[in-house]
């Protein structure tokens, strides 16, 4: 007797397959594992690198709310043939480096930038969009473009993943990284008007978490028994301590005076929550 059930079955398990691996990627929690070969510097070398186009962009595209967050002009960059070509011509010149032979310092600030400048890139290249989620070139749907590649770097394909996952957050190990790569979604930590340079690079870490903390895009105080704090708390916990008390801890860290002093003591429950709408005006 035929089988007739085998094609139900079959794709019954690939929609399975794929459903599992839609929710994987969309967790946005990749693990944080060394990529081999970029953890060698060169500290005795005391040239900078020059971000000086990326901050003339920053400077006529980031927009500053009166809520303290910055929002970026897609539509104003999509519509500058000009400066969607000096934004190109910026990553062209950051791939055209060798960051090992730079200073560590250097070479986090290039990351970031690096980071940072491709994301808009990758946006402006399937505008107008939602959310950044829906630009992916891999068969599942809404599973953003992080870990296609992207750029190439002393020969070797780089996704977004990649920088951030593999390079930045093993090798400097450095939560306030979180704090500083921006995702281009409104959840998520504001794009900073500031470029980064090895000059400036603590001074803005420390300001990227203090900006988030006080922001309810970081943290929402309820009441007595219940907080809403940013998704990136969990799918990151292990960059946080792993336990709802190292969390809470680092929050009160950055959070202004009247909110620590709500969120010291505090019991209750941590809720989660992210808004991955596009981060535009």
């Amino acid at each position: 007797m035929t089988n007739t059930r085998q094609p139900n079955l079959r794709w019954a398990l690939l929609v399975a397959v794929l459903s599992g691996a839609a929710g994987l990627l969309a967790c946005g929690a990749p693990e944080s594992v060394a990529l081999s070969g970029w953890d060698e510097s060169d500290e005795e070398n005391t040239e900078r690198i020059d971000h000086g186009p990326w901050q003339e962009l920053l400077d006529r595209y980031v927009v500053a709310r009166e809520t303290g967050v910055n929002l970026v002009d897609y539509a104003g960059l999509a519509r500058n043939d000009a400066a969607a070509a000096e934004l190109a011509a910026y990553l062209d010149y950051l791939q055209g480096l060798d960051p090992l032979a730079y200073s560590r310092a250097e070479q986090m600030a290039y990351w970031i930038n690096l980071y940072n400048a491709l994301t808009v890139q990758v946006v402006l290249s399937e505008y107008p969009v939602d959310s950044i989620k829906e630009i992916h070139e891999g068969v599942i749907p809404n599973t953003g473009p992080w870990r296609d590649p992207r750029a190439q770097v002393n020969g070797r394909d780089l996704s977004l993943d990649d920088i951030e996952h593999g390079i930045l957050r093993p090798l400097w190990r450095d939560r306030r990284i979180h704090y500083a790569v921006n995702c281009a979604a409104y959840g998520c930590p504001h794009l900073l008007a500031t470029a980064f340079t090895a000059a400036n690079t603590e001074a803005l870490l420390e300001q990227g978490a203090r900006d988030y903390v006080n922001s309810p895009r970081g943290v929402v105080y309820v009441d007595n028994d219940s907080i809403v704090i940013s998704s990136i708390y969990d799918w990151y916990a292990e960059d946080f301590g792993n336990t709802d008390e190292s969390v809470l801890a680092h929050l009160i860290d950055y959070a202004d005076e009247d909110l620590a002093a709500r969120l010291r003591g505090f019991e209750g429950s941590l809720d989660y929550e992210y808004d991955w709408s596009l981060n535009e005006p």
